[in-house]
């Protein structure tokens, strides 16, 4: 008599149509030698004995260990996993494909190494502490995936008590590419940046840091909203929001974020949620639509195209899309060739305006920033960022 029929039903995998599942499995990573192993003597200089010649030096001269170990040209991909992609607080463990998938862009367009580390902690002072005491390996620390406001002050910590790069890829990464498209769509409606009224939908650290990088190129007017409405004077709130009333909102708007659109120049999402048509609809002529949450954008682009001039997203799929991968690859990469120490609000200005150069004469108004793989824009923006990193005086 057979056995039980359930037991010798072919095991079905649940992931074999998926694509996405293909590229994943077993990781997308590995670590490769650089050099070779073929003899006793190869082992004898790349182990011991010979290596100890080397770590002895490096005690003796620490400064050593930028020429003789690969910790300046690695990049430590930081992660809680606490806002992943628009999927939120979903741990370590689910948020390291998507970091070793940045890992994968700094290698495929800076040429860069990175390893992703996931922590199983969310306390700030765990976090800041144990990148601290990693950072030796590394020559740069890309913090990501890390929830407001917890991520303002790991950043500001880590920036203060380390002497390498280091950058909070979705406040900064965004600001950057954001202020590149804004500077070609304000040249394809013939508006100057100081001319612009710009709404802001969301507080968080997209929204914060995309805010400070246009206030700093010299946009006009910038009102910012969250769930409550826009933020102003009158509101009582803390923290980076705080700053946000003290920098923004010049004409007192205390209403919702929809009644501060009438007449407005440029929307930026970076929120989620939606925007109903009548609102684009009251928004200046000519205007300027940035609705970037993914996968499905605050404004209907479609709809959007009605009114704007031009229209971007954060989808692959659609014109013009705002997409960090045109800055975080080559940032790293400049400020790592000029030894950057730290990275200041000028090497992101330089780099914004090196992405919004790459497209030069083509602009108009669906090509407003390069594509994600135009392979000249990593190159623009390491030279750019390592010629103001050295002009400053930021390096070593």
């Amino acid at each position: 008599m057979s056995g039980n029929p359930a037991s010798e039903q072919p095991v079905t995998d649940r992931f074999a149509d998926d694509p996405a599942f293909a590229v994943h499995e077993g990781g997308k990573l590995s670590v490769s030698a650089v050099r070779s192993i073929d003899s006793i003597a190869d082992l004898a200089l790349t182990y011991t004995p010979g290596v100890a010649r080397v770590s002895s030096a490096i005690a003796a001269e620490p400064e050593l260990a930028h020429r003789f170990t690969w910790a300046p040209r690695v990049v430590a991909v930081v992660s809680d996993g606490t806002a992943v992609l628009g999927l939120g607080d979903i741990g370590p463990a689910a948020a390291l494909p998507v970091m070793e998938g940045k890992a994968c862009l700094f290698s495929e367009f800076a040429g860069l190494s990175s390893v992703p580390i996931v922590l199983s902690t969310t306390d700030v002072d765990e976090i800041v502490a144990t990148v601290k005491a990693i950072a030796p390996s590394f020559g740069g620390i890309n913090l990501e995936d890390i929830s407001a406001p917890r991520c303002f002050e790991i950043e500001d910590r880590l920036r203060a008590q380390l002497d390498i790069p280091v950058m909070h890829d979705d406040q900064h990464g965004t600001a950057i590419v954001v202020l590149a498209a804004l500077r070609n769509a304000a040249k394809v409606v013939g508006r100057e940046l100081g001319d612009l009224r710009v709404v802001v939908s969301g507080a968080g650290a997209a929204g914060v840091a995309c805010t400070k990088i246009l206030l700093e190129a010299g946009v006009g007017d910038i009102s910012v909203a969250d769930s409550q409405g826009i933020l102003h004077a009158g509101r009582e709130v803390s923290g980076t929001k705080q700053w946000l009333v003290e920098n923004t909102n010049t004409q007192g708007f205390a209403g919702s974020m929809t009644s501060a659109l009438e007449g407005a120049d440029v929307y930026l999402g970076v929120s989620g949620g939606s925007v109903p048509e009548s609102a684009i609809a009251s928004m200046a002529e000519n205007c300027i639509v940035f609705s970037l949450a993914n996968p499905i954008p605050e404004v209907d682009p479609e709809m959007a195209a009605r009114y704007a001039a031009v229209v971007a997203t954060g989808r692959s799929d659609l014109a013009n899309q705002i997409n960090n991968v045109l800055a975080f690859p080559g940032f790293f990469r400049g400020a790592i060739d000029a030894g950057a120490t730290s990275i200041t609000e000028e090497m992101k200005l330089a780099a914004a305006t090196a992405i919004a150069d790459v497209v030069g004469d083509d602009l108009r108004p669906d090509y407003i920033v390069p594509s994600p793989l135009d392979r000249r824009v990593a190159t623009a923006v390491a030279e750019a960022v390592a010629a103001c990193a050295r002009e400053q005086g930021v390096t070593r």
